[in-house]
């Protein structure tokens, strides 16, 4: 069996050829030259990858690479990367729109999906899990009190359906 550390460089080498075979699409498509981002593997929380615009600069969350190795270099890694690219075509755009939609269906045929399913509870283990009719969401501690002390109702950004303690 493979240590962490041994995975992880394996994986790490997976997304660098990811990012290199999503860019050669690119330049194929567009006819010009894009500089190779940097990456860094520093995010924490709940966000799967940041791309940073100006730095051209991705930032990806190692524990969910670790615990998503598929999905992960599969649309994570195309998913940030396009964001850069749009920013290098077309200059400051809606983050999700059009442009950004076209790359990741166009050329790279990916679906344009916003929001990852990957599971939380060990990036946040204070989180507390509730479902709705797609999905398992894990609210924050202060969230979860204003649900039960406040009655506030929280509805999911995918398919509109309440959320509810598991």
């Amino acid at each position: 069996m493979m240590s962490v550390e041994t995975q992880f460089r394996h994986l790490k080498m997976q997304v660098q050829w990811r990012l290199t075979h999503c860019l050669n699409l690119v330049q194929q498509h567009f006819q010009r030259t894009f500089s190779p981002p940097q990456v860094s593997y520093e995010l924490r929380g709940q966000k799967a990858g940041v791309a940073y615009l100006q730095q051209n600069l991705i930032k990806l969350n190692r524990t969910l690479l670790l615990e998503n190795p598929q999905d992960f270099i599969q649309q994570v890694v195309p998913h940030e990367l396009a964001h850069l690219i749009v920013f290098q075509q077309f200059g400051r755009v809606k983050p999700h729109g059009k442009e950004w939609q076209s790359v990741m269906k166009n050329i790279f045929h990916l679906p344009a999906e916003i929001y990852h399913c990957f599971g939380l509870a060990t990036v946040n283990p204070s989180h507390i899990p509730y479902q709705c009719a797609c999905q398992t969401h894990y609210l924050s501690p202060r969230r979860h009190q204003k649900v039960v002390k406040h009655r506030v109702v929280y509805l999911c950004k995918q398919c509109g359906a309440e959320i509810t303690k598991i």
